[in-house]
């Protein structure tokens, strides 16, 4: 199956996934360990290319600063800024965007929750 297909089926399953309010799948996330996720961020080197705040490590500019992520409506450009959105995002860029800048950096599922936690904070 072409690229484009699977991350567009993997879109659309999260996004139906996660439509309701008050899902499981959304309370998990909601409950992510955001120091952790502030920890794994460093750890990561997210910095290396976004500035963060609360993170340490040299604050790039290569891609966008994410001081304001739990405000915006959307991440990487069109895709709904839900919890589970992002998480999945932080998991695999490419997957779930093609042609991202973000490489995929073997992120798991779980550290993805807990970024998505402290990243869904910034205001």
């Amino acid at each position: 199956m072409p690229m484009l297909c699977r991350s567009a089926i993997a879109m659309l399953t999260l996004a139906a996934a996660t439509a309701a309010h008050g899902s499981p799948a959304d309370k998990l996330l909601q409950d992510g360990n955001f120091l952790r996720g502030q920890r794994l961020l460093a750890q990561y080197q997210c910095a290396a290319c976004h500035r963060i705040p609360g993170v340490e490590g040299r604050q790039g500019g290569d891609g966008p600063a994410l001081a304001a992520t739990g405000r915006a409506a959307y991440i990487a450009g069109h895709l709904p800024n839900t919890p589970a959105m992002l998480a999945r995002f932080i998991e695999d860029p490419p997957l779930v965007k093609p042609g991202t800048a973000m490489p995929a950096l073997g992120v798991t599922a779980d550290d993805a929750r807990d970024m998505a936690a402290y990243l869904g904070r910034l205001r």
